[in-house]
């Protein structure tokens, strides 16, 4: 069963930009490669520049086989398959996100600040919030 999360980060106007994860997404696997492989604004634009994703790798990488990709490597539902409607959504706060379009594990970087996440699901049940060191 896949854990699913969002991967997001938040503008100096408020507004976020999002993407989707498919797999993986609990503390100890994107939240670990997220605290340590996309630690700067660059390198987290071009991560949500990939759009929705299959799974997150510690590179963005290049063009890939979807169905035997290189370990480590994300794998995007854009590039490596072909899809569409699977860009960043923009969203006017990480709030419109969670309200929107909540996961188990939602990611957000703040340039200057780093990665926090909201754990949990919306609807009904309480969200904790952590700091990713």
């Amino acid at each position: 069963m896949a854990t699913r999360s969002t991967i997001a980060m938040e503008f100096a106007d408020g507004t976020v930009q999002q993407i989707y994860c498919h797999w993986d997404g609990y503390l100890e696997h994107n939240g670990k490669i997220l605290a340590s492989s996309y630690t700067t604004e660059a390198a987290v634009r071009e991560l949500i520049a990939l759009g929705d994703l299959s799974i997150l790798g510690e590179t963005v990488g290049s063009r890939q086989n979807f169905d035997d990709p290189v370990k480590g490597t994300c794998v995007a539902y854009g590039r490596d398959r072909n899809e569409t409607g699977v860009d960043a959504a923009t969203f006017d706060s990480h709030a419109d996100l969670l309200e929107s379009f909540g996961q188990g594990f939602d990611y957000l970087f703040v340039p200057g600040e780093g990665w926090s996440v909201a754990h949990g699901k919306i609807a009904g049940s309480s969200i904790k919030s952590l700091t990713l060191s």
